[in-house]
């Protein structure tokens, strides 16, 4: 069974910068997709950004495409995301999540979860 732990999140004002990390274990980690979500209060889980089981691909939704860059480590089990110029629509719970290999982008293609980490942008 896949555990996912998301850590890094935190309280920012506007303009600042937050690394999140997400630590695997109980897998093979260097298979799988990964992948970053949020989720805002009333709002529902979207996806942030992707990355292939080899960091070869990527994928950012469009409102944080020049701000945030996903990367991963295989030989340390985590993937990263960090977060540039961030902006208070940007508050939310962070997830990450995984999948077999290839790179995905809708929220059902994805198997195991983490608890997610809550960042919040102040203006």
């Amino acid at each position: 069974q896949v555990q996912l732990v998301e850590s890094g999140g935190g309280l920012v004002q506007a303009g600042g910068s937050l690394r999140l990390s997400c630590e695997a274990s109980g897998g093979t980690f260097s298979t799988y997709g990964m992948g970053w979500f949020r989720q805002a209060p009333g709002k529902e889980r979207e996806i942030v950004a992707a990355i292939s089981w080899s960091g070869g691909g990527t994928y950012y939704t469009d409102s944080v495409k020049g701000r945030f860059t996903i990367s991963r480590d295989n030989a340390k089990a985590t993937v990263y995301l960090q977060m540039n110029s961030l902006k208070p629509e940007d508050t939310a719970v962070y997830y990450c999540a995984a999948r077999d290999y290839g790179l995905a982008s809708t929220l059902g293609e994805y198997y195991y979860w983490g608890q997610g980490t809550q960042v919040t942008v102040s203006s």
